[in-house]
């Protein structure tokens, strides 16, 4: 398989296809040179996507979209999106011995909590890669969509960063595990920052307080370990109230050059003030437009409002993560925050053109709440996902093609702008049909882990409802021991801990 990593002309109006923010593997040959955009839209050097069609956006009666894309629309356009909280939430309750809410179970987390093996460009942008293998189901392949940004750089390449953390210190954060994680963590990250870097602290509960300013690393670290350590728990839980201090501490202490940031940890079961994610953000909204400060979610507690929080990151220009432990913690502010601190692409979206000629149809595994009207995608107006170095962004296609059709498959193509020029690009790469392996389990070992983790999180969500299963997809105990052969293969803890979540969900879940 080869990949491609130039921009592609499509041949044809129908099949315009252009991804911003997923992994993509593709069957051609290329680098991951960026492509610039013109401003022309609708020019020869960017076929425009085919017009909507008003069907893909329909709902089921019980006001679910629908998983297959009806003909004629052979498009697929979402922002990108490079979370892991609903991962991470559903190991730490199976591990408690219950399932998780389905609706909390989000596969497109799943799958970007393991690391790939894409290319990766030399300089900002994506590589993209597409790739794909046949399930034992008759006509039907798994399709994967991969985005790559460049390598994160030495720590001492990066720019400076502002990080205003909001912490909360509601009563709930008492649970061990939650503010006392926080600050050990936050200790590490404090020792760990450079010293033109900069730190602001702000609490919540039902008031919030500006702790400490915004203030440089250099020569005031002690100041920031007393102030971190200082803290505990005490009443309610006005999220609002501390969102909108620690966007207006991170707009006072805003740094010309820097990345500015607001990390907010929390359990996020508002009980006071605003409790719901669009009046929060709508009270920081100038914040975040006009200065470009983004949000990083952090996620703890057996207890969490999940959904808050993945709408308050999706909306304010960020991510999420959870940690459960001392070792993800520290996995989270000592090497995937620093490694989040600089940008690569803002507004990053993906759009995937499936040929009709050989494919009948397909399904976007998750991505759920990331989807974007096929007509803006190339309206750089319209929100998209912001991804910096050292990111790989994976989408996971069920794809049935048509019976002995040969030829061109799918082309996908990503979009971002420029986080300092705003400049729109886009990268493009291609997949065959003589390009899938023959065999799923016989494809990539990356590869078969994206499609383990894919098919764990539709088992999940599914749940005992009538959803049905992803195509080809094995019962959980089956999906385990290819979960074990795999962390064999590549010698990776993650994907270790991967079969041992799957096995704790064999005596829980309804199939099994």
């Amino acid at each position: 398989m080869a990949r491609y990593g130039t921009r592609r002309r499509w041949r044809g109006a129908v099949l315009a296809l252009t991804t911003a923010g997923l992994l993509l593997t593709g069957c051609g040959q290329g680098s991951g040179d960026r492509a610039t955009d013109s401003s022309d839209k609708s020019g020869d050097h960017h076929p425009a996507p085919a017009p909507d069609s008003g069907e893909y956006d329909e709902r089921d009666d019980d006001g679910t979209s629908r998983d297959i894309a009806p003909a004629p629309d052979h498009l697929s356009t979402f922002a990108l999106d490079v979370d892991t909280a609903s991962y991470g939430y559903a190991r730490r309750t199976l591990a408690e011995g219950r399932l998780p809410d389905p609706w909390t179970v989000r596969p497109e987390e799943f799958v970007n909590s393991f690391r790939q093996d894409y290319d990766r460009p030399d300089g900002d942008g994506f590589s993209v890669t597409v790739d794909g293998a046949r399930t034992d189901r008759e006509d039907w392949s798994l399709v994967r969509v991969g985005l790559a940004t460049r390598a994160a750089p030495a720590e001492d390449e990066r720019p400076p960063a502002a990080l205003t953390f909001v912490i909360d210190i509601s009563g709930s954060m008492s649970e061990e595990g939650r503010l006392d994680l926080a600050q050990e963590s936050l200790g590490v990250m404090t020792d760990r920052l450079r010293d033109d870097d900069s730190v602001a602290v702000v609490t919540f509960s039902d008031e919030a307080e500006t702790v400490l300013p915004m203030t440089r690393v250099g020569g005031n670290r002690d100041a920031i370990h007393e102030a971190v350590d200082s803290l505990e728990p005490t009443l309610s839980t006005n999220l609002q109230a501390g969102v909108e201090t620690g966007y207006a501490t991170a707009v006072d202490g805003l740094r010309e050059g820097a990345t500015n940031r607001v990390v907010l940890i929390s359990d996020a079961l508002a009980n006071t003030g605003a409790t719901d994610a669009d009046t929060i953000l709508e009270r920081i909204a100038g914040a975040r437009q006009e200065h470009g400060i983004t949000l990083f979610g952090v996620g703890v507690g057996s207890d969490y409002g999940d959904a808050l929080m993945e709408r308050l990151a999706d909306k304010g220009d960020g991510h999420t993560v959870y940690v459960s432990g001392e070792e993800e913690a520290h996995e989270v502010f000592s090497e995937q925050l620093p490694r989040n601190i600089d940008l690569t692409a803002r507004d990053a979206k993906a759009q995937v053109a499936f040929d009709p000629e050989t494919v009948e149809e397909f399904r976007l595994i998750g991505y759920d709440n990331r989807r974007v009207a096929d007509d803006d995608f190339r309206d750089d107006r319209v929100d998209g996902g912001e991804i910096g170095p050292g990111h790989t962004v994976t989408a996971v296609y069920a794809v049935r093609t048509v019976p002995g059709a040969d030829g061109h498959l799918a082309t996908a193509t990503v979009r971002w702008q420029d986080p300092d020029t705003r400049a729109p690009h886009e990268e493009s790469g291609r997949l065959e049909r003589a390009s899938l392996d023959d065999d799923l389990w016989s494809a990539s070992p990356r590869f078969q882990v994206t499609a383990v983790a894919a098919y764990f999180a539709d088992a999940l969500r599914r749940g005992g409802d009538d959803r049905p299963a992803l195509p080809g997809a094995p019962p959980l105990s089956e999906l385990a021991g290819h979960a074990d052969t795999l962390a064999d293969a590549t010698e990776d803890r993650a994907v270790r801990d991967l079969a041992t979540t799957i096995r704790r969900a064999l005596p829980l879940h309804p199939e099994d």
